[in-house]
């Protein structure tokens, strides 16, 4: 019997590149040991990511990995889980990649069901590109791009991903790489599209939202919270205040985008049987 992997068996060779003090560190750590609580087998799973900083995650990450087009990550994750339900695949991104230029596609990893782990770092700022404003900056934040203050509302993700139906919606706080290790691994275990939204800082573009300010406004989530129900989430994270709810917010069960592309498969006079495995040469019949 193999022994059981612990977290420095996910590290690559490859170290990372971030500066020093940014958020990504730590929810990289916490990848590292959600993925070793679960014992993934590193040729078993793909990393998909996107462009931005919080992209450049997959890299340090002992597992198959695609680094693909700003924002397009999503999509690149669905085929890759469709092709071969027996991964555990997941997203890792900002929130310019994730909510800018891929914004456009959350709403349908979410209604489909799509059963990836996606795994969201928002340090509220374009770290990789110098320091703009990002879809997530807070209004009148003074950015490379906003040096007069940001004028935009800032969007809200938490919120959005409830709206679209996501079937696992969770916070955590870079600065408890404890907690986001939790939700990941939560994550990763659930049956369907999770997402987890990790607030971060970055010290380099980001003085307003540095580490203290979010140790600050991050609250867990009430001890009585039903995470069944949808609007009591939606609720704690449409509540006014400078708080962030921080834990498992949302979960329910509800059948998969592969589920349903099998079904189709039957109805088309397919086997129930089918094994995308077999075609692919992954396995003999």
């Amino acid at each position: 019997m193999s022994q059981k992997r612990n977290p420095g068996d996910y590290k690559s060779d490859i170290r990372p590149v971030w500066c020093a003090g940014c958020g990504n560190f730590g929810a990289l750590s916490a990848i590292y040991h959600a993925l070793a609580e679960l014992d993934v087998e590193p040729h078993m799973m793909v990393d998909v990511s996107g462009i931005g900083c919080a992209a450049r995650t997959p890299y340090f990450i002992e597992s198959y990995k695609m680094h693909t087009l700003h924002g397009r990550a999503g999509p690149v994750a669905t085929g890759v889980q469709l092709a071969n339900p027996d991964l555990t695949v997941m997203v890792t991104g900002g929130d310019g990649d994730g909510f800018a230029i891929g914004g456009g596609h959350m709403p349908h990893l979410a209604r489909r069901n799509v059963n990836i782990t996606y795994v969201l770092i928002d340090n509220h700022v374009y770290g990789l590109t110098k320091g703009q404003a990002s879809p997530t900056s807070h209004e009148g934040m003074t950015t490379r791009s906003t040096p007069y203050g940001n004028q935009d509302e800032p969007m809200k993700p938490l919120a959005c991903m409830l709206a679209y139906d996501a079937s696992f919606v969770a916070q955590g706080f870079a600065g408890d790489p404890k907690m986001c290790a939790r939700l990941i691994r939560d994550g990763l275990e659930h049956k369907g599209f999770a997402y987890v939204h990790i607030l971060a800082q970055c010290p380099t573009f980001n003085a307003e939202n540095d580490v203290e300010y979010l140790r600050g406004i991050v609250r867990a989530a009430p001890e009585n919270h039903d995470v069944s129900d949808w609007d009591a989430a939606m609720r704690l994270v449409r509540k006014s205040g400078e708080h962030e709810p921080v834990g498992l917010l949302y979960k329910m069960e509800r059948p998969t985008l592969d589920e349903h592309m099998a079904e189709i498969v039957r109805q088309a006079g397919g086997s129930r049987d089918y094994d995308i495995r077999k075609i692919i040469g992954l396995s003999r019949p």
